[in-house]
């Protein structure tokens, strides 16, 4: 089997990616999260818990969790003449002033590779290499609290992966772990297929990119992922797997729309549950057809697109149903951001328990974690997992 098998949203998950919460997330001030695109301070040892809580539902189901921060510690263990290069693009690209650099780079050389990724991961504040410092902004290098989302940074697709270009500066730092891991770490280097890479010029992210199956993406061009970047992956999607049609949903440019699987996401064959604004206007979205010989428009509503390329009769799962409070609240909250363990088997945070109940009437297993703090992030299960081997029915 490749390093990486994902041809489905739903087919039995084997082996995931996550990031534990770690300092970054109390690096958190009200002050810096606009700067660091967080919306909330969780209190951390609840979050590891809550986390920890996620994990297990995995492992006690046949799920093999692998972590990012150790999958790069593991990759600089194994490539010891690799360690300052890669000290020296974290630097560059965390864009540290000159008065630090050379201090912020011993301070990191003298760590374990474990500590030093955390470090690079946590943020270094100023005070940490001159106690008497009194500048106004406190960190040398910023903290990454949205690596907490392992959705985004990259997408697994078929047997390759999706390297991301992020909307945002302050999150593209992110994907220098995944680059590191996946080119060096001698469990994926080699022959993995890469469809797109963090250096381009147009920005996608993984939370926009939803595997339909063996033969069709579903991707939502959104505030985070331009159609032109689509486009260009789509080129070297076709032309090295069998992949033959991206059905591209246009969504609105907003912070609430800010991926597809906070309003859309696969959990069985034939349902998806959505964000009741699509649920509503469900023919207003614009659609287009990416296949090898371009790109065109479709005139069709989307639950008969859906209904075609899954072959199925489709049923939309409406986040909070019908009570518009209870939507608002629930979609607030990740409602819609389920992970798909199996065919109609997802996690999900239990607080959104109109959405939950819905589910199951439905006939879907719903495995509930805690999610108090979690949910601070704004950001559910599906947000916080990578998929990087899915069982493949050929």
């Amino acid at each position: 089997m490749s390093k990486i098998n994902v041809f489905s949203e739903i087919e039995p998950l084997e082996v995931v990616l996550l990031h534990r919460p770690g300092k970054e997330v109390e690096s958190l001030t009200p002050d810096l999260l606009e700067r660091l695109l967080f919306d909330d301070i969780p209190f951390l040892k609840v979050a590891q818990a809550e986390h920890d809580a996620f994990a297990k539902h995995l492992t006690d189901n046949g799920v093999k969790v692998l972590y990012i921060e150790k999958l790069v510690a593991e990759t600089l263990d194994q490539n010891p003449n690799l360690r300052e290069k890669f000290v020296d693009q974290f630097i560059s690209e965390a864009n540290i002033e000159s008065k630090w650099a050379a201090r912020y780079k011993e301070f990191l050389m003298r760590m374990d590779n474990q500590t030093m990724v955390n470090e690079m991961i946590g943020g270094t504040k100023k005070i940490d290499l001159d106690p008497k410092d009194k500048s106004d902004y406190p960190f040398i290098a910023d903290p990454l609290p949205n690596i907490l989302f392992q959705r985004d940074p990259f997408a697994s697709v078929g047997e390759g992966i999706i390297l991301n270009r992020m909307w945002s500066v302050t999150r593209n730092r992110e994907t220098l772990f995944p680059n590191f891991v996946f080119h060096n770490h001698k469990d994926f280097a080699g022959d993995l297929f890469f469809w797109y890479d963090r250096d381009e010029t147009h920005p996608i992210e993984g939370g926009d990119v939803l595997v339909l199956n063996d033969n069709t993406l579903i991707i939502g061009i959104s505030q985070r992922t331009e159609l032109e970047a689509v486009k260009k992956m789509a080129e070297r999607l076709f032309a090295n797997s069998n992949y033959q049609k991206i059905l591209a949903i246009d969504l609105p440019k907003t912070r609430s729309f800010m991926h597809l699987d906070t309003v859309f996401t696969n959990i069985d064959y034939d349902k998806f549950i959505v964000h009741p604004l699509i649920f509503d206007n469900i023919d207003a979205f614009k659609l287009h057809e990416i296949t090898r010989e371009g790109i065109k428009d479709i005139n069709k509503g989307l639950i008969d697109v859906l209904g075609e390329l899954t072959g199925k009769k489709v049923t939309l799962i409406k986040c909070g149903g019908e009570d518009p409070i209870a939507a608002g609240r629930e979609q607030w909250n990740d409602g819609t951001n389920v992970l798909t363990i199996a065919p109609g088997k997802v996690i999900a945070y239990d607080r959104n328990w109109v959405t939950i109940d819905l589910l199951k009437k439905a006939g879907v297993e719903v495995l509930l974690m805690p999610s108090s703090e979690l949910s601070r992030g704004r950001g559910g299960p599906r947000c916080m997992s990578m998929p990087l081997v899915r069982k493949h029915k050929k």
